[in-house]
């Protein structure tokens, strides 16, 4: 028998009747209560998808499913950032971040015999200034391969100040601009993951942070000579949700750039969450990293970067480092998640959160921009206050054990002790100073459990 008479022996089965079929087995049980669940979002989520829920979404073809493999390296020592990176790309790194702390760093040594060609390299620099890429472009050869990650909204919203003023801040970005450099600008959407925006405030403060660049650039005259948006986003441990997010991602920024007629590519990077992160049976970190990137990967993002098990409390360690790139490696080499081509297009599960999310964040996105946009929204605490609405919603769930981290909230092991272990500060730091606008603050779910149970060793 071949497959098509196979298939021909069973007759279709509509959504309707899978539906009264489980109202059937419920006995008298209530539908919406038992197998429907509400997200953060306010999405209803079903017990099954099927074709009929994609009648009404256009499903947009994603593309090639081909990623790199990230390493972050701290450049404090410009000779041995470089060393380490050699080191990284050796044992499987495609593509590095580099974390510049200040312009006295030499951006040519940290680069010497990386192949810009082969390798992506990524600077994400704690500073602000020209002076710097200038003397980057001249010295490094190829150095348009470079993804600079210029952020100054994002430093903005991370810290409460600018690097410099509002007004030379931007000026620096449309100078910069003007050098047509294509890989410029990047959008960090890891701050509201980590501070607890869920995924509809992620996406739409992403779309209006970017557009705020997108109007600064239009409004100079430079929009055109931009080529690429860099959005670095924190995934999460909803599976499939996660997956949705960056599908989303990339659909309204479609939407954007069609409205300024104009192509700007949008290049996605992903690092695993802080948020669900735990010192405590610290090895189950192990696990989320792992499903966090395979749902960056399936998602789409260009380059996944991995983040060590112990990095809450624990300096590097070479160890922590191979585990984390190792992970990566399994998943590319041996999980062959480079092999399959869109694996998630069509899913009727994923394809339908993805456009309930896309339709949520739009209108979210637009609400922000009739208010008179991101930075207007900042300077008025409105996006950090609905941020931390959110966050107090996913801290109240954990603290009733409605969202379970494992071996920190549930199953905890009792000989497990870890005051001894602790080399890095894990908590929120409070550190008062004058700021032009309250920052958004990154805090992780398990910290006031954590506490409790340190000082009680």
């Amino acid at each position: 028998m071949n497959n098509h008479a196979l298939f021909e022996s069973f007759r279709v089965v509509s959504g309707k009747e899978w539906k009264q079929k489980i109202q059937y087995d419920l006995k008298g049980k209530d539908y919406n209560e038992e197998v429907v669940w509400n997200s953060p979002e306010g999405i209803k989520v079903k017990p099954f998808y099927d074709s009929e829920d994609l009648e009404h979404i256009a499903v947009k073809p994603s593309l090639i499913n081909t990623w790199n493999i990230g390493q972050v390296v701290y450049a404090g020592n410009a000779i041995m950032s470089n060393e380490k990176a050699l080191k990284f790309i050796e044992k499987g790194a495609e593509a590095i971040r580099f974390l510049i702390p200040d312009t006295t760093i030499d951006i040519a040594k940290i680069l010497n015999d990386i192949d810009l060609n082969v390798v992506k390299v990524y600077l994400n620099m704690q500073f602000l200034s020209k002076q710097f890429m200038d003397n980057t472009l001249v010295n490094v050869s190829r150095s348009n391969n470079i993804h600079f990650q210029i952020d100054p909204i994002g430093y903005l919203a991370r810290s409460g100040n600018w690097y410099d003023t509002m007004s030379a801040d931007i000026d620096m970005v449309v100078d910069l601009a003007s050098c047509d450099i294509e890989n410029l600008l990047c959008v960090d959407v890891s701050l509201y993951e980590n501070a607890g925006a869920d995924m509809v405030q992620q996406l739409a403060y992403a779309l209006a942070h970017a557009n705020e660049y997108m109007n600064i650039l239009n409004e100079s005259g430079n929009l055109n000579k931009l080529k690429v948006i860099d959005f670095n986003v924190a995934v999460g441990g909803n599976y499939f949700f996660e997956i949705a997010k960056l599908k989303a991602l990339r659909n309204l920024w479609s939407i954007l750039v069609a409205e300024y007629n104009t192509f700007v590519k949008c290049h996605i990077t992903s690092i695993p969450s802080k948020r669900n992160k735990t010192i405590y049976d610290y090895n189950v970190n192990l696990l989320r990293t792992t499903t966090e990137s395979m749902s960056a990967i399936l998602g789409g993002a260009d380059s996944v970067f991995n983040q060590n098990y112990n990095v809450v409390y624990k300096k590097s360690t070479d160890f922590a480092e191979r585990i984390t790139i190792n992970q990566l490696i399994l998943l590319k080499e041996e999980s062959y998640f480079n092999k399959v081509e869109n694996p998630t297009e069509g899913s009727y599960y994923i394809e339908t959160i993805t456009n309930q999310l896309s339709e949520k964040a739009l209108i979210l996105f637009k609400s922000i921009e009739k208010d008179g946009g991101f930075l207007k929204q900042l300077k008025n605490h409105t996006v950090q206050n609905r941020i931390a609405e959110s966050a107090k919603k996913q801290q109240e769930k954990f603290n009733s054990k409605n969202t379970i981290l494992v071996g920190t909230n549930a199953y905890q092991n009792g000989e497990d002790k870890m005051s001894k272990e602790i080399e890095l500060y894990p908590f929120l730091k409070k550190n008062p100073r004058k700021t032009l606008i309250s920052p958004i603050i990154e805090k992780r779910l398990a910290e006031e459990l954590e506490q409790n149970r340190l000082s009680n060793e």
